[in-house]
């Protein structure tokens, strides 16, 4: 391995590794339990009582909308496909847009009432559609919870309402929520685009729907997320936000008013703004590694792994990126291949050490091509 050299960037901020929690934080939380979490890396900045089971109420549909997500995203369903309502879906109370027996909207129309108004007929109705009932589609919920570590979670509906003595068995922790919040975030950006909907309208206009979450309007960089409300939760909240490229979750159950989850969310996400940054660090133009035989004289070295760092803004200094380079490697080389390391360090510890790897497959050289080249030198060579 050759050492390429040293990049330098000195900054005003010195990466250091985060505690895995923030509990020595004092902060002003009204709830039975919250957690404050990066979205980009998955820090739990903050925690209280993070891991305690509890009745989310239409949080719940944070899940709903993650596999309405994936489902879009796959090319099962598609924005435009009509979605027609059930007797079950058009019989949910709580929030609603009052869908009729047999009526249809788009999958766009039914997910911006669930991001928006938290209609529960419409996630009923997406459930539905996605699974074929309302019982597979939570099927389907649990699994991704399981898949994604959602240890505290147990899920018996689509709406987190308390309709019948099952939803006593439904449950989830403030932890799991922002885990699930933060897979809907980083992995289906384009459901921003009905999160941060402050007031907009369905049935060509004749329906109005206004924003369950006020932070959308009220706090700056707000991009969702989703609320709930019934008797036996409280007032819950995911609420995330995003600042100079700093993405957070900051989720609260069990508030006594929704004046207090507003205020307990808020409380969470300054404080997390106020004290970190999120660092990616930049590879030198052109790192590269020559190609022996190769179709292209050499191959780009890029980052095969995350290199986003949260930065403590209370500590300052500098940090410090090696980026170590193979000399060279033989054709034919496949993309992803690995071709070396990038260090990151602030002083002599390291916070991170991160795969370089090839950008582009390079096929190797025919020997036809070989010859060919072998040749124009030889005429080159000549001309000389």
């Amino acid at each position: 391995m050759k050492r390429v050299g040293w990049i330098l960037i000195v900054f005003s901020l010195l990466a250091g590794l985060l505690p895995v929690t923030g509990q020595a934080a004092q902060l002003d939380v009204a709830g039975k339990s919250a957690v404050l979490m990066d979205v980009a890396t998955g820090t739990v900045l903050y925690e209280q009582n993070a891991h305690e089971p509890l009745a989310p109420a239409s949080v719940t549909k944070v899940m709903t909308m993650l596999l309405i997500m994936e489902a879009v995203d796959s090319g099962k369903i598609g924005w435009e496909d009509p979605v027609t309502a059930s007797e079950a879906a058009a019989a949910k109370g709580g929030s609603q847009i009052y869908l009729k027996v047999g009526e249809s909207l788009s999958v766009s129309d039914m997910l911006k009432s669930i991001a928006v108004s938290s209609a529960n007929d419409c996630a009923c109705a997406m459930a539905e559609h996605i699974a074929g009932s309302e019982t597979a589609f939570v099927e389907l919920m649990n699994a991704r919870a399981a898949e994604l570590g959602m240890n505290d979670t147990h899920f018996v509906n689509c709406t987190g309402l308390d309709d019948d003595d099952s939803a006593k068995e439904h449950r989830t922790s403030a932890y799991d929520i922002a885990l699930m919040s933060r897979e809907l975030l980083k992995n289906h950006p384009d459901i921003q685009k009905f999160t941060t909907i402050w007031m907009d309208t369905v049935r060509d206009g004749a329906f109005g729907l206004s924003n369950t979450n006020k932070m959308v309007r009220f706090y700056s960089g707000c991009t969702g997320l989703k609320t709930g409300f019934t008797s036996n939760a409280g007032y819950c909240l995911s609420a995330s936000a995003e600042r100079e490229g700093l993405a957070l979750i900051a989720v609260v159950m069990g508030a006594e008013t929704s004046a207090d989850r507003f205020a307990a969310c808020k409380s969470m996400l300054d404080y997390g703004f106020a004290n970190f940054a999120l660092y990616t660090p930049a590879l030198q133009e052109g790192a590269s590694v020559p190609v022996k035989l190769g179709a292209a004289p050499a191959v780009s070295a890029v980052p095969g792994g995350e290199t986003a760092l949260l930065i403590d803004k209370a500590q300052r200094g500098a940090i410090t990126t090696e980026i170590t380079l193979e000399e060279s490697v033989t054709a034919p080389v496949s993309r992803g291949a690995r071709l070396g390391t990038l260090v990151i360090k602030a002083g002599e510890q390291t916070l991170t050490q991160v795969p370089l790897v090839a950008e582009e497959g390079i096929d190797r050289l025919t020997w036809g091509q070989i010859t060919g080249k072998l040749l124009r030198r030889a005429a080159m060579a000549k001309e000389i």
